[in-house]
């Protein structure tokens, strides 16, 4: 069936305003409110753009536009399922597009980045080993179970990264064949790693990369060909379409020649009995083989449509106002002593719109519940899912209790978690300019009311009247 007969993805004018970098995308739930433990309604900003962003306006808008014509796809005769085997075989070619991929490449549709990986790790061959920086998020820190892995010790410079993989790609015993995976923009800090310089090292020494784009891909551009790697995973809910659906995509072979990552239908081509009673299954070799199941074909749609969106919005309006923006925010935070702002690289190394930061005598926890509670600003606090990494640029001892959530401490008791800002096409400046004012009005007069820990979260205490507005001890 023709594409011509798909829901056609809704035009819009945002490639205009993003491209002068003064105006962000429009995003699904920007006049929400919320209310506040002090009184009253506010705006909420959604400043947590590194754990889930925003659906843009344009992904639902294409969804929406979509769902009438829902059928199953790959199973169905009848008109819908043709129409929505063809879109979801479209939006396949779509994320190749955005993501310059290689001829031969596959772009297999998964749950999630976590999911991508593990896949990759369930494909890899005997004998393979596996390199990865303890700095890495845990989605690209634990898929190896069934490898040999060595964890590199956290970098302190792009150089040192580089230096320090080729030494240990160098010295691997028996050299065989082996995987290098890396973040292209950390989770924690926001900066970005020297992932061209890596794929180069790995492959001088024989190894592979896959690429976590997880954090990269929403605010850069990423092009398989120019940075060379051999496969990207990254997640739909990071890149505004948060339908549940992600991509791992790159080089064929490792994948045709494992087995299928979920056995069912859609990964089979042909199955029969034998004579013996078994049963004979002949598996695709095309992405098919890793998708068994009904696909999730909307939240494959809305991927197709984000990458559509910030392709035709253009990246180099959306970098340069990202930039502004994080420029905007570093230089707020310098202003307030307390705070001292996370960097493994330093404070010169180039950053996409992830920041986090712990404040002088404050818990971290009880930090980001004030945020929420007192100024309806939705941050994150805890270990971010990078465990090893917090801890090192906290510079605590590995066995030091820490934990995502509040720990049992008091407010303004010490602990070992961090607070992230993070942001990116669809954020106002006034959400970012409220931030820093919130944020210094916190470590000038302290929370305006009482908080306590329920259930591994610090929340806002009902039972008690507002604290007089004195700065926290500890």
């Amino acid at each position: 069936m023709s594409a011509s007969v798909c829901p056609q993805p809704v035009a819009t004018t945002t490639a205009t305003a993003a491209t002068t970098a003064s105006a962000p995308l429009p995003v699904l739930g920007s006049d929400v409110t919320v209310p506040l433990v002090t009184g009253g309604e506010v705006t909420y900003a959604a400043l947590d753009y590194a754990a889930s962003a925003p659906a843009l306006q344009r992904v639902w808008d294409d969804v929406a536009a979509y769902a009438p014509y829902y059928g199953s796809v790959h199973r169905g005769a009848g008109y819908l399922s043709q129409l929505s085997t063809d879109l979801f075989e479209n939006s396949r070619r779509t994320v190749a597009e955005f993501l310059d991929c290689r001829d031969g490449d596959q772009v297999v549709f998964t749950r999630s980045t976590t999911d991508s990986l593990n896949l990759l790790a369930a494909a890899l061959p005997a004998g393979c080993q596996v390199f990865v920086f303890e700095t890495e998020h845990h989605a690209s820190l634990l898929p190896w179970r069934d490898a040999r892995v060595t964890y590199l010790n956290a970098p302190r410079t792009p150089g040192d990264a580089v230096t320090t993989l080729e030494r240990a790609l160098a010295d691997r015993d028996p050299y065989g064949p082996a995987l290098v995976c890396v973040t292209g923009a950390s989770n924690v800090t926001g900066e970005l790693w020297p992932v061209r310089e890596l794929a180069a090292a790995a492959h001088a020494h024989g190894a592979r990369i896959v690429l976590d784009a997880a954090q990269l891909a929403p605010h850069h551009p990423v092009s398989v060909q120019d940075l060379d790697v051999d496969w990207v995973a990254f997640s739909g809910h990071k890149l505004y379409a948060p339908f549940g659906s992600g991509v791992l995509a790159g080089r064929s072979d490792w994948l045709r020649a494992a087995d299928p990552y979920l056995a069912g239908g859609g990964a089979s081509r042909k199955v029969a009995r034998r004579a013996d009673g078994g049963v004979e299954v002949e598996w695709h070799t095309t992405a098919a083989r890793h998708e068994a199941g009904s696909p999730n074909v909307i939240g494959v749609y809305a991927i197709a449509a984000a990458c559509r969106a910030l392709t035709e919005a253009g990246f180099d309006g959306l970098v340069a106002r990202e930039q502004a923006l994080v420029d905007r925010v570093r230089a707020g935070l310098a202003e307030v002593p307390e705070v001292k702002v996370l960097s493994l690289f330093g404070d010169d190394a180039p950053r996409v719109g992830v920041i986090s930061f712990v404040v002088e005598g404050w818990n971290s926890s009880h930090f980001a519940a004030a945020l929420s509670a007192e100024y309806g600003i939705g941050v994150r606090d805890g270990l971010f899912c990078a465990h090893p990494l917090v801890r090192t640029l906290l510079g605590s001892d590995p066995q030091d209790p820490g934990e995502c959530g509040a720990p049992e401490a008091e407010p303004g008791e010490r602990s070992l978690n961090a607070i992230r800002v993070s942001f990116g096409a669809g954020t106002p400046d006034e959400h970012l300019d409220r931030f820093i004012g919130a944020v210094r009005e916190l470590v000038t007069d302290g929370a305006r009311w009482t908080y306590r820990t329920e259930d591994g979260r610090c929340v806002p205490d009902p039972g008690t009247a507002p604290a007089a507005a004195t700065a926290p001890t500890g």
